[in-house]
């Protein structure tokens, strides 16, 4: 007696497909990322993980452009950071090593009002050739910057 097993084209709990983040695509090379729209998600960012996989990240969202300040509070890995214009071009970028847990006495600027700001893995932009000038390209299921809540 044999017990015959049917396993193809399962994906996951109940045969669903697991949906892909959101993707962020700049001189080809691509990220997908965690949005933050919020101004709980956007206090909250990376802190607290232990690493930054390859090819992930975050992007924080404004619902208006503004001068941003970042900073690495509780984060426990060196990140990359990329701020984006509503023109949808890379203004800046800064490698932000980690500092002390709890400590947060270094600030990024964004130096002229942006929209958005990408972090990701520390080395990640460099090694993509990231630089101010860009062109930066969203996948289709990015909200409108307008959906974004206010807020810090």
């Amino acid at each position: 007696m044999g017990v015959l097993v049917l396993a193809a084209g399962c994906h996951g709990c109940g045969g669903r497909k697991v949906p892909e983040r959101p993707r962020v695509t700049i001189n080809g090379r691509s990220w997908r990322v965690e949005l933050a729209v919020t101004p709980g998600a956007r206090y909250k960012g990376l802190s607290d993980r232990p690493k930054v996989p390859a090819e992930t990240g975050m992007l924080f969202i404004y619902p208006a452009p503004q001068v941003l300040d970042f900073c690495m509070r509780d984060c426990l890995a060196p990140l990359d950071i990329a701020f984006i214009g509503a023109d949808m071009r890379v203004v800046g970028t800064h490698t932000m090593p980690v500092e002390p847990y709890g400590f947060d006495e270094k600030t990024y600027s964004s130096d002229t009002p942006v929209q958005y700001a990408l972090e990701v893995a520390a080395g990640e932009l460099a090694a993509a050739g990231v630089k101010p000038g860009d062109k930066v390209v969203f996948s289709a299921d990015v909200p409108p910057a307008a959906k974004a809540e206010p807020g810090p």
